[in-house]
């Protein structure tokens, strides 16, 4: 797919509102930052109405054992969190030299290295399978300050200036990307290596896409399947893990044990499954932090009153 021509009227203003906030934020200290990215998130709330639609009809699907005040807060609490990603994601466009690496540093610790250093002894790579839970980028950025060879699957982005700045500021914590449309070999290689590739398990992907169904909160979704894939071919390890904020801001990276496909191995679906069980396992932890906005049911075919029985469980979510 071709890159979408973002117009010049655009960003133009856009470089220099990044640039500017870039340099706002890298010195905004961390408890103003979660206030100003709480306020940020009420203005979301109030005026992103079709990302708020979005995200109302997802948790209702998903969550049916909570009731409607529940589900209403936790939806507020889903923008707060979004208004506090946007402002740590500005960090990335610091003008500062080295600044987002020590911003990482300064609000967030990894946990469960051992799981992945156990895995990437076996000498095949590793598959980390991840997803939009907490912020996403601080946790390949870990993941690379700690040398763990991290590449990570993801998008072009316009403009071409705003994808510029993404991918040098990744490889300034250790963080490669695999991009389209040599995304393949780029996965290989690293695993060949003996690295870690990143995989976020928690999107919609089409068929065409390589998407295969498994079930998402109790509901068949078409998921991505290239990480069993992947795993069967190379014998690459799948590890899973993600990240929260807790109240204080400090964001914890976890890494958990390598997911053993056991009776699974070779089984594509099968297997696909098990690593959506571990990613669900998480949002279902920290709800309030996953991106509820993302179109992930899109192609399910339902009607008003199809709601999953896994969804219906209120002890599920406790």
């Amino acid at each position: 797919m071709a890159r979408q021509k973002f117009p010049l009227w655009q960003s133009v203003p856009l470089w220099f509102v990044t640039q500017g906030a870039g340099l706002a934020v890298s010195f905004l200290p961390r408890g103003l930052e979660l206030l100003a990215g709480r306020a940020a998130g009420r203005l979301l709330f109030l005026f992103a109405r079709r990302r708020r639609a979005i995200s109302e009809e997802n948790i209702r699907r998903c969550m049916g054992g909570m009731s409607e005040a529940e589900r209403r807060d936790l939806l507020r609490r889903n923008f707060a969190h979004f208004g506090i990603l946007s402002l740590e994601i500005l960090h990335m466009f610091s003008p500062l030299p080295g600044h987002f690496k020590r911003y990482v540093q300064k609000i967030s610790i990894i946990e469960g290295t051992h799981n992945w250093r156990k895995a990437h002894d076996k000498g095949k790579g590793v598959l980390y399978a991840g997803s939009h839970l907490g912020n996403w980028e601080i946790v390949a950025a870990q993941g690379g300050l700690n040398k763990m060879g991290m590449t990570i699957v993801t998008r072009n982005l316009t403009p071409q200036w705003f994808h510029d700045r993404m991918i040098r500021t990744r490889l300034s914590t250790g963080v490669a990307s695999a991009l389209r449309p040599r995304i393949l070999p780029a996965v290989l290689t690293a695993l060949r290596r003996g690295e870690s590739v990143v995989f976020a398990m928690d999107q919609y992907v089409a068929p065409d896409a390589g998407g295969i169904k498994a079930r998402f909160f109790g509901i068949p979704v078409n998921t991505l399947g290239a990480v069993a894939v992947l795993a069967q071919k190379t014998g690459a390890a799948i590890v899973p893990g993600s990240a929260y904020r807790d109240d204080k801001g400090l964001v914890h990276v976890f890494i958990e044990p390598e997911i053993e496909l056991g009776d699974a191995t070779g089984d594509i679906p099968q297997s696909t499954q098990k690593i959506v069980d571990r990613i669900e396992s998480y949002v279902r932890k920290h709800p309030e932090q996953w991106t509820w906005g993302h179109r992930r049911f899109k192609d399910v075919d339902w009607d008003d009153n199809d709601v999953p029985e896994s969804a219906q469980d209120p002890a599920a979510y406790a």
